[in-house]
């Protein structure tokens, strides 16, 4: 007998209850992950589910967690397939009686989660998910997720009265070692091997952190105790500019590489030994609102893809591909649209002050569908977690006012355009805040301040022209 536990989202050692019950019963222990090949398929907008900057954060991730596993005696086995094949003959040369994997709540995920149990219950394998994505655990909400109330007041009102978040699972010093039957535990895939093309492995890009439990700790640690950037988070949070306006936890807890239960208790440790003040709440509540997201996948199912979102708005979208290949390039000439862009594309990484304005822009001003868009960020996002990413582009495509992006770069949030000359080198010798509306130049300041081959604007929208004026005025003195 022995156990397998398929890793998903789930990338860690820390507070992770299905290592915990797949050690806690002591036989030889198979850990693995699938890269899944249908992950990485082309989708029918021209780009695939998973770009290559993910690619390059998932493998680092992994690889650390290789290296965490091997201090511990335990290896981690990488294949390349579909789950529910490998597992199956993984089940056959290991003779596993049980299979562990976390569960996930959108169809995708679901739909593999039923793949995968079929072939083991066909070989006679116990399989047992386990839930391990929220702060607060499924199981104790005060209602039954699929009827989870419609706003995230409500719904944080609700589970903050009456549930508590779980304590930590203990990290094992001790892993068992996996049967004697497997000896080849595989690479890393090339990006080649899983369909990438030349024009597709891009070298100047970089994920915009280092992937793993060990940075995510690191940086947990950071961010909190070391640093104290935690007490002034509700004021920077909506910053572009700089690694440390927002805590960045985001791409670990996407993967799992950081416990949003480890996140909870290190705040109340925090607001105990520190200080406890709007920020350490706020925190919480950013962390709460991504449960809220979760239990709306799975009261809404599929909704959180359809056209009309949840609500089925009824819509009349845009399908000009050329209008959107300027958007997910960075050329819109609208420069706080365009620098968030960029970032995203060069890092994989972008502000939620970006991905607010850039969705508002694309859905409300260009008129595209908002699920384009979702899946750009899919494809580039290395913190993508599926529901966040569709409900928040639901939301702000469907649910919410329009956010001004004229007005929210040169007016608000990159005053000094810092931002936006930071990845747009075009505009460098554009002063700030002009640089926002560099279409409001006199033909005098456009021979001062060459742009390059900055794009013009495909159309100057009325609704800018507050925060336009202001801008001139501002020059103008």
């Amino acid at each position: 007998m022995s156990t397998i536990y398929w890793l998903r989202n789930d990338l860690r050692l820390h507070d992770n209850e299905c290592l915990h019950r797949a050690v806690e019963r002591d036989k030889p222990l198979t850990l693995v992950y699938v890269f899944d090949v249908r992950q990485f398929e082309m989708m029918n907008i021209g780009f695939r589910k998973t770009g290559y900057i993910r690619y390059k954060f998932l493998c680092d991730t992994l690889q650390n967690l290789r290296e965490n596993l091997a201090k511990r005696g335990a290896k981690l086995l990488i294949r390349v397939g579909k789950p529910e094949e490998v597992l199956a003959d993984l089940i056959d040369r290991t003779k596993a009686d049980l299979l562990l994997f976390q569960e996930e709540v959108t169809s995708e995920e679901l739909a593999v989660e039923k793949a995968v149990t079929a072939a083991a219950e066909k070989k006679k394998c116990e399989v047992r998910p386990v839930w391990g994505l929220t702060m607060y655990h499924v199981d104790d909400a005060p209602f039954d997720p699929k009827e989870t109330p419609l706003t995230s007041k409500a719904f944080r009102i609700n589970l903050s009265k009456k549930a508590e978040v779980r304590p930590l699972f203990v990290t094992p010093e001790d892993i068992p070692a996996p049967p004697e039957s497997l000896t080849d535990f595989g690479d890393m895939p090339t990006a080649e091997e899983l369909g990438f093309t030349e024009e597709e492995i891009d070298s100047n890009t970089e994920p915009a952190y280092p992937g793993g439990e060990t940075y995510a700790l690191e940086r947990l640690d950071y961010y909190t105790t070391e640093s104290q950037l935690l007490t002034n988070y509700k004021w920077t949070r909506n910053r572009s500019l700089g690694d440390d306006f927002s805590s960045k936890f985001s791409p670990y807890m996407a993967l799992g590489s950081l416990s949003p239960r480890k996140i909870y208790w290190q705040v109340k440790d925090y607001e105990k030994a520190i200080k406890k003040n709007i920020s350490t709440w706020w925190l919480v509540f950013e962390v709460v609102w991504r449960d809220f997201f979760k239990y709306t996948a799975i009261r809404f199912g599929n909704k959180i893809f359809a056209e009309g979102g949840i609500k089925n708005r009824e819509t009349d979208w845009s399908y000009d591909k050329d209008l959107f290949d300027r958007w997910r390039f960075g050329k819109t000439g609208i420069p706080f649209i365009d620098a968030h862009i960029r970032q995203l594309n060069a890092t994989g990484f972008m502000s939620n002050r970006g991905r607010v304005n850039c969705a508002s822009f694309l859905t409300r001003d260009y008129k595209i569908d908002w699920r384009w868009g979702a899946a750009w960020f899919e494809t580039q996002l290395i913190d993508y977690d599926v529901c966040s990413n569709w409900l928040n582009w639901n939301t702000q495509a469907l649910e919410i006012y329009y956010t001004n992006p004229v007005h929210q770069g040169g007016n608000k949030y990159d005053k000094n355009g810092e931002y936006v000359k930071a990845w747009l080198p075009e505009l460098a010798e554009v002063p700030a805040p002009l640089v926002h509306a560099p279409w409001m130049m006199t033909e005098t300041e456009k021979k001062q301040y060459p742009t390059g081959d900055y794009p013009e604007p495909v159309e100057v929208y009325k609704k800018w022209s507050r925060a336009s004026n202001l801008i001139r005025r501002t020059v103008d003195g």
